[in-house]
């Protein structure tokens, strides 16, 4: 596990020595993993680095066309948008030849996958494409490890990253919990392998000025099944219900599931109280509601999270994933997801607490993340793993140099 940052001596000999060319590979520009790989680009820029970004064309919206818009004039290697599905598809093909054909025009040294998708293409690029040294990390954000465990597809998909990890050269496993599942699932390997925490910035700390009458509660995040919305639908329901506590609700988001969840709170006869409205930067949301709730059912390291608890936003989530290592020592107010009445009670104490207890354990969890979760500190320890990989990828080319010169009529 990485412990900490590198010294800014050691930052600048490691730029020096090496003119990193570092291709960023994912699929959708949406949720925890695009801010990831867009903080990790514009501290890689700031560093004098090449950099570039290979992504979906479908998916984003405006806010991701703005995003890769303002960080573009950074951008040395460019930004590549081509169709990728979410799941398995013929199209992969079509996608990764583009890949293929752009890493043969940029030459870089560094492919970085995000994510199941990513994580393939930026494996299997055929060597000839890219520099002879250039090394292959690899962050999984959760992906298919979250994917439902002992089905015949999360086998399959397990199986494939077995394969795979034979052509990485390091894991930055963004939380212990999926290093954990890959060790579960996959198995050891002799590949370099660092835990290097989601980070945020100083400037998230600033705590959240709240609009006037707030909602009672607020949730953040997509709407798929994984992400337990329907549960929080039915624990409002149930707190009505058997306790005459009628609760607002606005739910900030969009995905597959939003018609799907309309109508569950339609049916639930509690429409009148739960607002659904599109995404949007998260302080402006979580201003307009008094408690945030999280009801996932997966999760890997979740931004959402960090940046609530970071700005001391009283919370209310499920025990999933990460979020125990976010919470930390704190993890005992977790509850478990699929659980609707575990839910209900828990918003239930929540909203009973006093303003000034609410504050204080939002200020305790506050300070916790302050001390762990830092962006320098994930930063420093994403190069920190570049640099190992190209350490022992140099190394295995020396030994092979060598075992070659051994060898009868080898001069």
């Amino acid at each position: 596990m990485l412990s900490g940052g590198l010294s800014r001596q050691r930052k600048e000999i490691i730029v020096a020595e090496r003119r990193l060319r570092i291709l960023h590979v994912f699929r959708a520009p949406v949720g925890g993993l695009f801010r990831h790989v867009i903080d990790l680009a514009r501290a890689q820029i700031a560093q004098g680095l090449d950099v570039g970004i290979f992504c979906d064309s479908l998916t984003g919206g405006e806010r991701a066309q703005d995003a890769l818009a303002e960080l573009a004039p950074g951008l040395t290697l460019g930004v590549t948008r081509v169709p990728i599905r979410r799941n398995p598809s013929l199209s992969d093909g079509a996608a990764l030849l583009a890949l293929h054909d752009l890493c043969r025009e940029l030459r870089p040294n560094v492919l970085h996958g995000h994510g199941s998708k990513g994580g393939v293409y930026a494996r299997l690029v055929r060597p000839r494409a890219v520099d002879p040294l250039a090394i292959r990390a690899y962050t999984p954000h959760g992906g298919s490890f979250n994917y439902y465990p002992g089905t015949l597809l999360h086998r399959l998909y397990m199986g494939a990253e077995g394969v795979l990890a034979r052509r990485t050269d390091v894991f930055l496993f963004e939380s212990e919990f999926i290093a954990g599942r890959f060790r579960t699932y996959v198995g050891d390997t002799d590949r370099i392998v660092r835990i290097v925490h989601n980070g945020i910035s100083e400037a998230e700390f600033e705590p959240i000025a709240h609009v006037p009458d707030p909602c009672d509660l607020v949730y953040v995040g997509e709407l798929r099944p994984a992400k337990g919305v329907e549960t929080l639908i039915d624990a409002v329901a149930l707190l009505r219900k058997d306790h005459s506590l009628r609760l607002t609700l606005l739910i900030v988001g969009s995905g597959p599931s939003e018609a799907e969840l309309k109508a569950r709170a339609k049916a639930a006869g509690i429409s009148d109280s739960i607002a659904f409205v599109p995404p949007q930067p998260i302080r402006h949301a979580l201003a307009r509601g008094a408690v945030m709730v999280i009801p996932s059912y997966a999760e890997s390291l979740p931004y959402v999270i960090l940046e609530a608890a970071a700005a001391a936003q009283p919370l209310v989530s499920t025990n999933v994933g990460g979020i125990p290592e976010i919470f930390g020592p704190y993890a005992n107010e977790l509850i478990p997801p699929r659980d609707v009445r575990a839910l209900a009670t828990a918003i239930q104490a929540k909203h009973r607490e006093s303003e000034a207890e609410r504050a204080a354990k939002a200020s305790r969890l506050s300070g916790f993340i302050r001390s762990r979760f830092s962006l320098p500190s994930m930063i420093d320890g994403v190069l920190a793993g570049y640099e190992a990989a190209f350490e022992a990828r140099e190394r295995a080319s020396v030994n092979l140099e060598r075992r070659w010169a051994r060898l009868p009529n080898s001069a």
